[in-house]
């Protein structure tokens, strides 16, 4: 499909809504510092608060929870992210769903309704402010999700929940703080600017996260790696190991990643909000990282001089063995786990030896990486 091949049209509440949010956001707060001096306390906490609340029931749940199923939760928590959900004006559960499965399942082609491939603004917000006629949105893909009389509830009601706990809600809580110049203050900054700030978090992680950042799982689709980006959006930035490990509760996966979301999940499965938490297998993501360095190493040797065949062959072959030694490693440190083997001893003697397997395997294959670096070209 070309360019000329888009049906667009302008989505005339959704472009407004976009234009004027931002708008009204930083009049209304320069008006209030005008009237009643800079922001304070109240203004950082109701921000911040609102901010999380809305931002990771989209992160936590309409993303990670109703998206992609990567754990099942109590009513109460759907019921917490639907509302608070609604809330980030990001359209409802079924509708947000709905556009984020195509996106994965059709990333960077003409039918994924963010496609990064046709420009950063697009994938940004420009989709957002327009329809394209040619993708039309039957919600097959969400029956499942129509199911839940929750989030039914809330995609017949999605504008009235959304203004309730996204503007009227901080509006409420700064009248009883300090009367209306704080339900002032509540709406402009709990309100209108904290729809704003999730809005292009959000959008940050369907353009940015699609642009620039790395790649260490896998490079057949735009999706990269961010660490800044997963600082505006809860974790969300870790994206090239979400299009790949797509079940998986987590997106920053080493300790250190800054994943709000993964927290949150975790924090709700200790009282019982949150449970079945989907978490990928070490060997799966260390053979995926292992495949993208054994891609890149056959590029050099591409780009070179160098005899490939005897290097990729050993590289495929030393692949092969240590996939076969991090899955059996796997598998026997279940069994251990679980108390299915008979004979502890023996499976113990089993998982040293296979340990070994994957250290050798992993010297191996570092050694012959080492051996591309250094090959000289073959002379003429």
């Amino acid at each position: 499909m070309g360019q000329s091949d888009y049906n667009m049209k302008i989505s005339w509440v959704n472009a407004l809504f976009l234009t004027l949010t931002p708008i009204v956001g930083f009049a209304g707060a320069a008006a209030l510092w005008n009237n009643y001096g800079a922001p304070g306390l109240f203004e950082g906490a109701i921000f911040v608060s609102m901010y999380f609340a809305c931002g990771l029931s989209i992160t936590g749940g309409y993303h990670r929870l109703f998206s992609h199923r990567a754990y099942e939760a109590h009513w109460l928590a759907v019921l917490f992210y639907t509302i608070f959900g609604a809330g980030a004006f990001q359209n409802s559960v079924i509708e947000w769903c709905s556009d984020h499965r195509n996106h994965h399942k059709m990333v960077d082609t003409d039918n994924d309704p963010y496609n990064a491939k046709r420009g950063f603004w697009y994938s940004h917000m420009i989709w957002v402010m327009t329809v394209d006629e040619s993708l039309p949105n039957d919600f097959s893909n969400v029956k499942d999700l129509e199911a839940n009389k929750i989030i039914a509830w809330q995609h017949r009601n999605i504008f009235k929940i959304g203004v309730a706990s996204g503007w009227l809600l901080p509006m409420a809580i700064g009248y009883l703080y300090g009367g209306i110049p704080y339900a002032i203050s509540g709406f402009i900054w709990g309100g209108v600017l904290r729809t704003v700030a999730v809005h292009h978090g959000t959008f940050c992680v369907n353009s940015i996260a699609h642009i620039f950042g790395t790649q260490p799982y896998d490079d057949t689709n735009t999706s990269r790696d961010s660490w800044w980006v997963a600082f505006l959006t809860f974790g969300e930035g870790y994206h090239n190991f979400h299009h790949i490990f797509q079940a998986d509760y987590r997106n920053g996966i080493k300790w250190y990643h800054f994943d709000p979301t993964k927290w949150l999940i975790k924090t709700f499965s200790i009282f019982g909000l949150a449970t079945k938490l989907k978490k990928t297998p070490q060997h799966s993501i260390d053979i995926a990282i292992l495949d993208m360095k054994i891609k890149k190493n056959t590029q050099i040797l591409e780009q070179s001089s160098v005899d490939s065949a005897p290097y990729v062959e050993k590289m495929k072959s030393t692949r092969d063995d240590l996939r076969s030694a991090m899955f059996s490693l796997h598998k026997a440190t279940n069994e251990m786990k679980q108390g299915e083997s008979k004979n502890s001893d023996e499976l113990s003697a089993k998982i040293i030896q296979l340990k070994q397997n994957v250290v050798d395997g992993e010297t191996e294959i570092y050694a012959i990486f080492k051996d591309i670096r250094n090959a000289k070209p073959n002379s003429a």
